[in-house]
C-alpha cells in the first residue's frame, strides 16, 4: 500500500508537472476530509504522510480532563493512562485511527478531494509556466473544435484559439500543426485558460523575428505594425546600422523571407515601409504601394493632405478605404487623399477666391482714400472761408450823426 501510494504520487507529479509536496498535501487533505466525514467535524484529527516511506498516520487528539464534559474532544485521566502511563490532566493525547474504519462514503469523499486538489495544483503549474511565455510564439497541434474555437495542444496543456483571434477564412483540421501567439493566461473559477492568437499584430512581429536574423539581433527595429487580418499588414522598420537596408533585410533575397511570412498568414499582403522622422516622407511611404506627388501637413490638427496622380487614387485609398485606413493607423495622423486634377481645380478656385478677396480689399481701400480726400477738402474750404471775412468794428451811438453835421458848411 505504501509503495503503491508513493508510486502514484510520483507518477502524478511527473505527468502533471506538479511538485511532489503538493500531491502529498492533497492526499493529507483528502484523508482529513474522510476522517471528518466519518467521525464528525468536532473531532481534532491530524493527518501526516511521510514523504520518504509513505507511512500514513491519522491521529485523533483529545484533551485529558476531569470530569469529561465532551467525549469527542476530551478523555478521562484513567483512560488516557491506559495509552500513556505518564499522562497528566491538561495534556493532549492521540489515538491512532485505522484507514479501514473510514467506510465507503468517506473513501469516496477522499477521492474527490484528491482529484480536486490535484486539478488545482495542475492549474497553478500551468499558470506559473505559461504566464512567463505571454507574448511568445508557440507551436501546437489542433485537437478539435468547440463552438468555432480551436483546441490546441501546446505541451502540458490545451490552449484555446478563439474565433475572434483566428485569421478570417482560415480553417484547420485535427492533427494540423500551427504557430500562434500566446496572448494571455486567464484564470477562471473552473480552470486556467491559455488563449492563443493568429490575428494579433504582435504575431507578425514574432514571425519577422523568426525569419529575419537582423530583427532578432536588433540591427533592424520594427517601429510599428498595423493589420487587418487576412487582407493586409503594414510594417514600419528602421535600421540601427547605416550599412543595412531595413526593407531589403526584411524582404530577403528574391522575397524569400517575407514570402515565408506571407505563407504562414495564408496569403495576407505585407507592405514593408522604411520608418523616418520626416513626417511628409513617412506618410507618403505609408501609402505604399501608391505613388505620392505631394504631402501637406497641419501639425496643430495632426492632419495630412496627400495629392496623388489620378491613376493612383484608387490604389492609394485601397479597397473599401483599407490602404489609407492602415496608413493613418501606422502614422497616427488623419490622412485625406485627393487626385492631382482635383487639387489643381481646387487650387484655381482658391486662387480666384484670393484674387477676388484682394480686389475687394483694394476697392475698399480706394473708396476709403477717396472719402478721406473729400473730407480733407471740405475741412480746408471751411478754414479758408473763415480767414477771408471783412472785419466790422463796433460803433458808439450818435457817432454817425456827428459826422454828418460836421460835414455841413457853416454860415
Amino acid at each position: 500500500m505504501k509503495r503503491e501510494l508513493m508510486t502514484v504520487i510520483d507518477q502524478i507529479g511527473r505527468e502533471k508537472g506538479i511538485e511532489k509536496g503538493k500531491v502529498l498535501a492533497a492526499v493529507e487533505s483528502a484523508l482529513l476530509t474522510a476522517a471528518k466525514k466519518r467521525y464528525g467535524n468536532s473531532e481534532n484529527i491530524q493527518v501526516q504522510v511521510d514523504p520518504d516511506t509513505g507511512d500514513i498516520s491519522i491521529v485523533s487528539l483529545k484533551t485529558i480532563a476531569d470530569p469529561v464534559t465532551d467525549t469527542k474532544s476530551q478523555i478521562s485521566l484513567e483512560e488516557a493512562r491506559t495509552i500513556d502511563a505518564e499522562a497528566e490532566l491538561g495534556d493532549e493525547i492521540g489515538s491512532l485511527i485505522e484507514m479501514e474504519e473510514f467506510g465507503r462514503i468517506a473513501a469516496q469523499a477522499a477521492k474527490q478531494v484528491i482529484c480536486q486538489k490535484v486539478r488545482e495544483a495542475e492549474w497553478e503549474a500551468v499558470e506559473r509556466e505559461y504566464t512567463k511565455k505571454e507574448g511568445d510564439l508557440v507551436h501546437g497541434v489542433i485537437m478539435g473544435q468547440e463552438r468555432r474555437n480551436y483546441l490546441v495542444e501546446i505541451g502540458k496543456t490545451e490552449a484555446v484559439l478563439p474565433i475572434h483571434e483566428q485569421i478570417p477564412r482560415e480553417t484547420h483540421r485535427r492533427g494540423d500543426r500551427i504557430r500562434a501567439l500566446l496572448l494571455e493566461v486567464r484564470r477562471t473559477p473552473k480552470d486556467v485558460q491559455v488563449i492563443l492568437s493568429r490575428s494579433h499584430p504582435q504575431f507578425v512581429v514574432k514571425l519577422f523575428q523568426l525569419e529575419v536574423p537582423e530583427v532578432t539581433e536588433k540591427i533592424v527595429e520594427i517601429k510599428g505594425v498595423v493589420r487587418e487580418p487576412g487582407d493586409r499588414t503594414k510594417v514600419a522598420v528602421a535600421s540601427r546600422d547605416k550599412a543595412v537596408d531595413p526593407v531589403g533585410a526584411c524582404v530577403g533575397i528574391k522575397g524569400s523571407r517575407v514570402q515565408a511570412i506571407v505563407r504562414e498568414l495564408r496569403g495576407e499582403k505585407i507592405d514593408i515601409i522604411p520608418w523616418t522622422t520626416d513626417l511628409r516622407v513617412f506618410i507618403g511611404e505609408a501609402l505604399n504601394p501608391a505613388s505620392i506627388e505631394k504631402v501637406g501637413i497641419d501639425e496643430q490638427k495632426k492632419a495630412a493632405l496627400v495629392v496623388v496622380a489620378d491613376s493612383q487614387l484608387s490604389l492609394a485609398i485601397g479597397r473599401n478605404g483599407q490602404n489609407v485606413r492602415l496608413a493613418a493607423k501606422l502614422t497616427g495622423w488623419k490622412i485625406d487623399i485627393i487626385s492631382a486634377s482635383q487639387y489643381e481645380k481646387e487650387k484655381l478656385e482658391r486662387d480666384r477666391d484670393i484674387k477676388a478677396a484682394l480686389a475687394e480689399e483694394a476697392a475698399a481701400l480706394r473708396q476709403q482714400d477717396e472719402a478721406n480726400e473729400v473730407l480733407a477738402d471740405s475741412l480746408e474750404g471751411e478754414q479758408v472761408g473763415k480767414e477771408g471775412e471783412p472785419r466790422i468794428e463796433p460803433q458808439t451811438p450818435g457817432a454817425e450823426a456827428q459826422t454828418e453835421e460836421s460835414s455841413e458848411p457853416s454860415n
